[in-house]
C-alpha cells in the first residue's frame, strides 16, 4: 500500500486504495464515493467486516461523507471565499514548494512549472463548484486538496485533486 503525504506538513492526504488518475504529470485525481457509517469505523475497499457484529441500533453516532475525506481525516477549509483568495494561497504555496522540489527532485521542477498553470486554469474555471480540504493538522500553509463532484455514468462521483509534486509517497 502507498500513502501520499503532504510534502510540507507531513499530513496524510490519501492512499492507493482508491482509483487514482494522473493528469498531465502534475495532478492526481482520486475517485471516492459517498459513504455512511458508524463514527470511527474505517472500511477500506476489499475489507470484509465481521459477520458476528450485531447492529447496535440507533445508539451509535453515524457519519457520512466522502470516504477519502473520512478515512484520511481531511478537514474542509473555508479559507477561500473567492478565486482571488485561492490564487493568493497558490502563489504563496508555490514559493514554498519550488525550493523543496529543486532540492528533492530537480528534474521535476520544469515539468511542474510548465503543466501546473494549464491544469489549475482549467480547475479554477469551475471555482464555484469546488470544495477545499487540508490535512488533519488543518495547516493552510501546506497542500490544499480540491474536491468536485462529476457526473460519471449517471452518478455524481466525488473527485479529489492533489498536486503530485506537493506529495511524498510512502510504501507500507
Amino acid at each position: 500500500m502507498r500513502i501520499y503525504k503532504d510534502k510540507l506538513t507531513g499530513d496524510e492526504m490519501f492512499s492507493d486504495t482508491y482509483k487514482i488518475k494522473l493528469v498531465d504529470d502534475v495532478l492526481y485525481e482520486v475517485y471516492g464515493k459517498h459513504v455512511t457509517r458508524k463514527e470511527g469505523e474505517i472500511l477500506l475497499d476489499g475489507a470484509n467486516p465481521s459477520a458476528e457484529e450485531a447492529d447496535e441500533g440507533a445508539d451509535s453516532n453515524v457519519e457520512s461523507g466522502v470516504d477519502v475525506v473520512l478515512n484520511h481525516r481531511l478537514a474542509e477549509s473555508y479559507a477561500f471565499p473567492d478565486k482571488k483568495s485561492y490564487l493568493l494561497y497558490l502563489k504563496d504555496y508555490m514559493k514554498k514548494l519550488i525550493p523543496k522540489l529543486e532540492q528533492d527532485a530537480p528534474d521535476q521542477v520544469e515539468i511542474f512549472k510548465t503543466n501546473v498553470n494549464k491544469v489549475m486554469k482549467d480547475i479554477l474555471s469551475r471555482f464555484k463548484d469546488l470544495q477545499f480540504f487540508t490535512g488533519e493538522s488543518m495547516e493552510i500553509e501546506g497542500l490544499v486538496g480540491i474536491l468536485e463532484y462529476r457526473e460519471i455514468n449517471g452518478d455524481s462521483v466525488p473527485v479529489l485533486m492533489f498536486l503530485k509534486h506537493g506529495l511524498d509517497e510512502e510504501k507500507f
